[in-house]
């Protein structure tokens, strides 16, 4: 625990009152030549334990080497006296030594070894001269102040007693002019040299001030001074495998729920490896949110008998996967939902979608007070959408399940051998109705810190109302086996690969009932907690990249989340060492630990809203590692800026194990940069802020998702042995980082956003006109306020090959002003994207305010764009949908206008 007062303010002795300090005498005496000597030459305790190691302190000594003041007297006149027949020389050197240290604003008690400084003190130059060194004059500017002459005589003061007669003739002779010194006289040469000298030396301080030497050192001391290739190839020699995997084999050892004592334990761990590595400012960032946890005895799947007991249970629970160390597995439940103990007929409904529900209600299949029983993944593979459709046909609960033809033995080898679900894998996961509120369901808008306003759990939008559970599709086998005979036989793309099921029924209100029983903790102010921490920019400190991945799972974590906490922790490990170094970027790189992103990317979102003004005003960019490395192929989703950045980057990474770069497997696959999905903590970054996004991992194939078999064993036994692919993506992630945080001038790529964008404007009007029918809807503004966008980015693009050429022309040099008008280019670069925001957000659903990316209500398309329009054109209401076109069409021109003005 840390101390509970300050250290720095430890009791000091008191300072002692004038008469106290005069009364105790000195610790030296005055007439000690050997202690004035010893004084003059080092720290008075090292002089005294030097000279005398068997001797005591003085008496009288006040503590901490306090000494009471003393009166010197200051006889200004022996200070352009010369030297005197009465003067022996030692005297006239004690009287120079004196003159000197006084020269030198040194305390004289110092002389008499009173007062000693610990830090030492300064030295004037003759006492550390050798003596055949020391002048026996002193050139010295003359007095020019005004003269008189007491004789009448004419007074060149370089007479032995031209001092005395100055002050003799000061109160009595006429005024003369000030003398000059003689030509060819020591005090002339001086005279000159001191005037030339003063010449070069202001000459010299304007040149720096002119070439703006001052207003870069920074920039040039912290970074300049680092070749930039240098540090590129040191980053990524730098990423350690080993390292990587000891991380995640730590932070996968033992569950972590969100709020949990799992998962407050590593926080604290986060907490102290941010420290380690070197960030800055690491702090714990506390929020207070809805959250529900399963309860042992609380949740049943039964099939009754006609007497209402159970003739089958589902065992819901999996195998043990993590080992004796690991503690009790979490238990399999949904995140979010509704508490309940329901019972009604059992009714298979494919994957769950809007159309699946809609098929049955066409065949005549009664589904108010049933039981839906639905598999996972399908067009609608958002399992909370699969609830919500479930809600909204009439039905009383919802059990998901993976179905082993999507994801199981049909596919491959299962875990813990191989990638799919094996038998008894269940996939847990959240149902709250992110696409409606993101965040904490009860403060939606504004952060959920105390003494802040909340809604109530049944006033909010974005919570279900009937309970649901997941499965391994070995409970589900009796369920399917059990409706044979009810309902409808399903249409063939329904069929499922569920063994042993020999005919595969819809069910109806006669089918076997099924009890679905959820009774869990619901707590409304759980606290969870952030981890953030920094290294400091020097030139534009106060704009951010922000690096960011959760930390809460459903059970170990080994893919999401914990290969991208494992890769960042590398790169900060790496970043903190280049700080040590002496090297410092431009802008300021945050790394952030999110909590309770499983639930409903609550951390992230929190955070978010409570600083969406200083997010909007300075993000610059945020780069998401959620779910990092589970393959082999490397993919990225994110705004179109990064597009340009990202495939030089994959030129510069080569993989070992096809001997070739990533950009050529990029190539070979025809990959590109995809759309951003609603899925991560990037959503409340490029949805509510407009901070340009990147989400960046390796994929393979299906994995154990959100299973107690994604754990560490199977990370480095299938998905990535030797960590080869999370070495890859560190160095993908120090390259990224380095460019957006030091690069004089920030690397996006204006152009492909403009191109993506009238792509997504062609994309829509094609999709619309199918939706629309015969109705009008013209998209005509929106195109051209998307060519005016082109537009406004060439002629914006243009400054920068100005900056360049000024740059080469002045030799690398940049002056001040030049420079503030490069980092305003970079801020109205990052603006452009905060530009695309809504401030009223989209209609019903106003957290979601960017006009271009955002979750549409039900399509998973990641590729679908402007999702307040294509809300209203599903609604119907082709007035408003004209009226939100137009609105989006203001939008994109209002951001085009400020990348000129």
């Amino acid at each position: 625990m840390a101390p509970d007062r300050d250290q720095r303010y430890e009791h000091v002795p008191p300072i002692p009152t004038y008469d106290e300090a005069v009364a105790g005498g000195s610790a030296w005496p005055h007439d000690d030549a050997e202690a004035e000597g010893q004084s003059l030459l080092t720290n008075s305790r090292h002089a005294f334990e030097s000279s005398n190691p068997n001797a005591q302190p003085p008496r009288g000594r006040r503590p901490r080497g306090y000494q009471p003041p003393t009166v010197e007297t200051d006889d200004e006149s022996n200070l352009f006296s010369s030297d005197s027949d009465s003067d022996s020389d030692a005297e006239r050197e004690t009287d120079q030594v004196r003159r000197e240290i006084q020269e030198m604003e040194i305390d004289d008690s110092d002389v008499h070894g009173r007062n000693r400084s610990t830090w030492g003190k300064r030295i004037g130059l003759s006492l550390s001269l050798p003596q055949w060194r020391r002048w026996k004059w002193r050139w010295r500017l003359p007095n020019l102040r005004p003269r008189t002459d007491a004789a009448g005589g004419g007074g060149g003061g370089d007479g032995p007693t031209a001092a005395a007669e100055e002050g003799a003739a000061q109160s009595s002779g006429p005024w003369r002019p000030p003398s000059l010194p003689k030509f060819g006289s020591p005090a002339l040469l001086l005279l000159v040299a001191r005037t030339l000298v003063a010449v070069v030396v202001v000459g010299f301080l304007y040149l720096l001030f002119a070439s703006d030497l001052f207003s870069n050192m920074a920039r040039r001391m912290g970074s300049q001074l680092f070749d930039p290739e240098s540090v590129r190839i040191h980053v990524q020699s730098s990423v350690d495998p080993r390292r990587i995997r000891d991380h995640l084999k730590h932070f996968t050892s033992y569950p972590h729920m969100a709020g949990t004592q799992g998962d407050f334990a590593l926080m604290e761990d986060t907490e102290l490896l941010f420290s380690k590595y070197g960030l800055e400012g690491v702090t714990r960032d506390v929020y207070h949110v809805y959250l529900n946890y399963p309860t042992a005895g609380g949740r049943a799947v039964e099939i009754l008998g006609a007497d209402g007991k159970a003739t089958w249970s589902a065992k819901l629970e999996e195998e043990d996967a993590g080992g004796r160390s690991a503690g009790h597995q979490t238990y399999p439940f949904h995140g979010h939902s509704k508490s309940g103990d329901v019972k009604g007929p059992l009714v298979y409904a494919n994957y769950g979608s809007r159309e699946d529900f809609q098929m049955l209600k066409d065949s005549g299949v009664d589904t108010n007070g049933a039981i839906a029983l639905v598999r996972h993944y399908g067009p609608q593979g958002d399992v909370a959408m699969k609830v919500k459709a479930a809600e909204m046909a009439g039905f009383a609960g919802c059990i998901t399940y993976s179905d082993p033809a999507d994801d199981g033995f049909l596919k491959g080898t299962t875990a813990p051998e191989g990638r799919f679900m094996p038998a008894d894998g269940v996939q847990r996961g959240s149902v709250s109705l992110m696409k409606w509120v993101v965040g904490d369901v009860l403060t939606p808008g504004w952060g959920s810190k105390e003494k802040m306003p909340r809604m109530k759990v049944g006033q909010t939008k974005g919570l279900v109302t009937i309970p649901s559970l997941p499965l391994a599709w070995r409970d589900a086998q009796p369920l399917l086996q059990h409706l044979k005979g009810f309902g409808q036989q399903v249409p063939q793309p329904w069929v499922g690969g569920v063994p042993e099921v020999s005919e595969w029924w819809t069910g109806n209100v006669s089918s076997p009932i099924v009890r679905l029983k959820n009774q869990q903790d619901e707590i409304e102010k759980q606290p969870i907690w952030n981890v953030h921490g920094r290294i400091a920019g020097i030139e534009q400190g106060e704009k951010k990249i922000i690096i960011g991945n959760h930390r809460d799972s459903w059970a170990f974590g080994a893919a999401g989340p914990h290969s991208g906490t494992a890769v960042m922790l590398e790169i900060i490990r790496i970043m903190g060492d280049l700080v040590a170094r002496g090297w410092r970027p431009a802008r300021t790189i945050e790394f952030v630990s999110w909590d309770a992103e499983e639930y409903n990317l609550i951390g992230s979102t929190e955070y978010v809203e409570q600083n969406d003004d200083a997010l909007r005003r300075d993000a610059l960019a945020y780069i998401n590692l959620d779910t990092a490395v589970s393959g082999d192929t490397f993919r990225a989703a994110g705004s179109p800026v990064f597009r340009k950045l990202l495939l030089q980057i994959l030129n510069r990474v080569s993989d070992p194990h096809y001997n070739v770069t990533l950009r050529e497997r990029w190539d070979r696959r025809k990959g590109d940069l995809e759309g951003l999905g609603a899925d991560s903590d990037y959503v409340p970054f490029q949805d509510i802020v407009g901070t340009s996004s990147l989400d960046l991992h390796f994929d393979g194939d299906k994995f154990p998702y959100h299973t107690s078999y994604e754990n560490f064993e199977w990370m480095e036994n299938v998905a990535d042995p030797g960590f080869i692919y999370h070495a890859l993506l560190g160095q993908v992630l120090g390259l990224l980082i380095l460019e957006l945080a030091d690069r004089p001038v920030m690397p996006f790529d204006m152009a492909a956003y403009a191109d993506s964008l009238y792509r997504w404007v062609i994309d829509l009007e094609t999709w619309a006109k199918k939706q629309a029918g015969d109705n009008p809807l013209s998209l005509d503004t929106l195109r051209d306020a998307a060519n005016g966008v082109a537009k406004s980015i060439r002629d914006f693009t243009k400054w920068e090959s100005f900056w360049e050429n000024n740059v080469l022309s002045a030799g690398g040099w940049e002056s001040s002003g030049l420079g503030r008008r490069r980092c305003e280019y970079n801020s109205r670069m990052a603006n452009f994207e905060t530009d695309l925001l809504d401030p009223a957000g989209i209609p019903d659903r106003t957290q979601f305010k960017h006009v271009v990316f955002g979750p549409q209500l039900w399509s998973t398309d990641n590729e679908a764009h402007f999702p307040g329009i294509r809300d209203t054109v599903m609604s119907g209401n082709w007035t408003l949908a004209q009226l939100t076109v137009d609105k989006v069409a203001g939008v994109l021109r209002g951001a085009a206008a400020g990348l000129v003005r």
